[in-house]
């Protein structure tokens, strides 16, 4: 028999670190275009899977000396190879038992509609019928892991978890099998410190306007955020903070850095962005200096021997004027390095 015990104990087993459960009415009033229920109209339960980012990922930017690990192995490893196997393994299991399971991994497949298209826009894809949303249908993580109980948004908008703060991404899976779901997160991690907007190398993320939105009957607050702004610092449009960055480049240009983008090549050379992926501000405000607050307050169950930052530490910025042949702006070949 399967039980939602048993769900969770399997999925931990299979390399998940926590595991929530949502019942399908809980997704009530989402967008057509966020709402799984039109992914398996049949889908009884919501299994939210979050994997740790472990610490010392974040360790190399935090020092300004190893970009890799976190862009390679905190982000893509956990959203596109190490969630999606342990995805399948728990769908084939419930199919072996005779319930019917998608498996939802972590992987935007649309980033322009964020900043170009409105959903709905025919350049993206069309409904195969006036009653759908057109494809694909893309579940909003955070919701799932709110609706499955395992923790609450922060003022970022980042997902907290009272194990690892703002340290896990998530994966979903929907399944025909009724599971008892899970109580609504209680508890109270964001303290409203706003560290995450001082932060942001974007300024991204307001510090006085707030949004809102509704799950499972409960009134989520959070930031009003610049997505624009997000996504440029996000991928290291800041020439204070990418040491990588190419010059002849308009920070504006950062928005449209995708695979394929004919802007990609040119801004950062497509050694550097396969190399380092594009998480190169490395989640300063928004992960970074919200884990450092809720772990020196001793708002996180998981525990270390030493401190994320040491006493006197100091964020690194650099300066430009040091490097008087390296202008931002102008041409130059990639073999002049700032490293």
């Amino acid at each position: 028999m399967v039980t939602s015990e048993g769900i969770k104990r399997l999925a931990k087993q299979l390399g998940a670190d926590l595991c929530g459960i949502a019942s399908m009415d809980r997704f009530e009033g989402a967008p057509k275009e966020q709402d799984p229920r039109y992914i398996q109209p049949d889908a009884k339960s919501c299994i939210v899977l979050a994997f740790r980012i472990p610490r010392g990922y974040l360790r190399g930017i935090e020092e300004g000396t190893f970009f890799s690990t976190y862009t390679a192995l905190g982000y893509a490893g956990i959203n596109e190879v190490f969630g999606p196997i342990v995805l399948r393994e728990l769908c084939c299991y419930l199919e072996d038992e005779g319930y019917e399971s998608v498996p939802l991994p972590n992987i935007y497949l649309r980033p322009s509609v964020y900043f170009d298209k409105e959903p709905g826009d025919p350049s993206v894809s069309v409904p195969v019928s006036p009653d759908k949303p057109f494809p694909d249908v893309m579940i909003d993580q955070r919701v799932a892991a709110y609706a499955a109980g395992l923790g609450e948004y922060g003022w970022s908008k980042v997902f907290l978890t009272p194990e690892f703060g703002p340290l896990q991404r998530f994966a979903c899976l929907l399944t025909t099998a009724e599971l008892e779901p899970d109580p609504i997160f209680e508890g109270k991690i964001c303290d409203r410190c706003k560290l995450c907007a001082r932060s942001c190398t974007g300024h991204a993320i307001s510090m006085t306007e707030a949004d809102h939105m509704t799950i499972a009957g409960h009134d989520i607050e959070y930031a009003k955020l610049d997505l624009k702004a997000c996504s440029i610092a996000y991928r290291g449009g800041d020439p204070d903070y990418n040491p990588f960055l190419a010059t002849g480049v308009k920070p504006e240009d950062y928005n449209q850095l995708w695979m394929g983008s004919p802007v990609l090549e040119k801004a950062v050379g497509i050694e550097l962005y396969m190399r380092h992926g594009s998480a190169l501000e490395g989640a300063r405000g928004c992960m970074r200096e919200c884990y450092n607050h809720l772990e020196k307050t001793g708002k996180l169950r998981k525990k270390f021997s030493t401190p994320f930052r040491k006493p006197g530490f100091k964020h690194w910025k650099i300066d430009r004027s040091l490097y008087p042949d390296i202008v931002v702006g102008q041409k130059q070949s990639h073999d002049k390095t700032l490293l």
